[in-house]
């Protein structure tokens, strides 16, 4: 098989989680997609925590596996800018795999305890490595010839800033909605490198 075939993995990553998000509230009674943050479905002590991991079982897995092939295909990339920005990507797909892994949001105890602390660090982690990422591919693509892709950098990122003002700034009553931007734009954005992958688009950023 060749390599740019493991693309189809950031496809399928992304309708993993967005399964989780759409169909993991049936088994929360109460939950509030308006309200509530994701990560509330699979919380430890969550009714829906059982059905979120496993509807997001693929999410993790597949996602590693496309952006580190991914990688694999812009290593001799004629921009370091772009290449160094799939680079942070791919790190922050392995801290958000690793660290909510081992640092799942604990929803019957108080934030101050360990593990929420962790967990808001995780996330912190995730977000700056996103941020740094989508700017330096946004840098880069043009020299790499994806412009396209630069594109899509911005939208992402767009969205990403928008999720984090919006859940800063905006009435507690539609936390989850902001919360959402933030979090499906990294997992979107991933999907977009397996479909360019599978395309051969890396092909060009070749030196």
């Amino acid at each position: 098989m060749k390599p740019k075939y493991l693309g189809i993995c950031g496809i399928i990553s992304l309708l993993s989680y967005t399964a989780m998000v759409v169909f993991s509230p049936l088994a929360y009674p109460g939950y509030n997609r308006l309200s509530m943050a994701v990560s509330d479905l699979s919380a430890d002590g969550a009714p829906s925590q059982a059905l979120a991991e496993q509807l997001n079982a693929l999410f993790g897995p597949c996602g590693i596996v496309s952006i580190m092939a991914v990688c694999v295909a812009v290593y001799f990339c004629k921009s370091k800018a772009f290449k160094t920005g799939i680079f942070f990507f791919a790190a922050m797909e392995w801290v958000t795999v690793a660290g909510y892994k081992m640092f799942p949001l604990a929803q019957n105890a108080p934030m101050s305890d360990f593990q929420n602390i962790m967990h808001i660090v995780v996330t912190v982690m995730v977000v700056l490595f996103s941020i740094i990422s989508l700017v330096l591919i946004i840098i880069g693509a043009k020299k790499a010839e994806l412009k396209s892709l630069g594109v899509w950098a911005a939208f992402c990122l767009a969205a990403m800033i928008l999720g984090a003002i919006g859940t800063g700034v905006m009435p507690k009553a539609v936390f989850g909605v902001f919360e959402r931007f933030s979090t499906f734009s990294a997992v979107v954005f991933n999907a977009v490198l397996g479909i360019y992958l599978l395309r051969g688009r890396f092909d060009a950023v070749k030196e």
